[in-house]
């Protein structure tokens, strides 16, 4: 048995191939992310990873659509969005697989 704080996590990634990981390994990649009001990251997509985002509280915006408490969005290879958080928000994020470097930017 052992243990870990989630503030100890690089923005929220606790499981995946990285440092620290709780669990390292390629297979998938789980984080639980924080936002504060207006924080967004850049359009960006994966070419091999499906990322589930879970909205635990507050309100998002991606794929040009406002998600809520309980949507559960699934972006698949391919499919790219931003991310802007319109409330004070808590994301569940899943990425199978765990695919290092297989995120790129939509140039503008």
């Amino acid at each position: 048995m052992y243990s870990a704080k989630l503030d100890t996590m690089v923005k929220g990634w606790f499981v995946g191939n990285f440092s620290p990981s709780l669990y390292p390994t390629n297979d998938v990649e789980v984080a639980v992310k924080r936002y504060q009001k207006g924080e967004s990251d850049k359009a960006h997509f994966h070419k091999i990873a499906t990322e589930i985002t879970v909205i635990i509280s507050g309100k998002v915006r991606m794929f040009d659509k406002e998600w809520n408490s309980g949507d559960i969005v699934v972006a698949e290879p391919g499919d790219a969005t931003a991310f802007t958080a319109l409330e004070d928000s808590v994301n569940v994020v899943v990425k199978i697989p765990g695919a290092n470097d297989d995120k790129y930017l939509v140039e503008e």
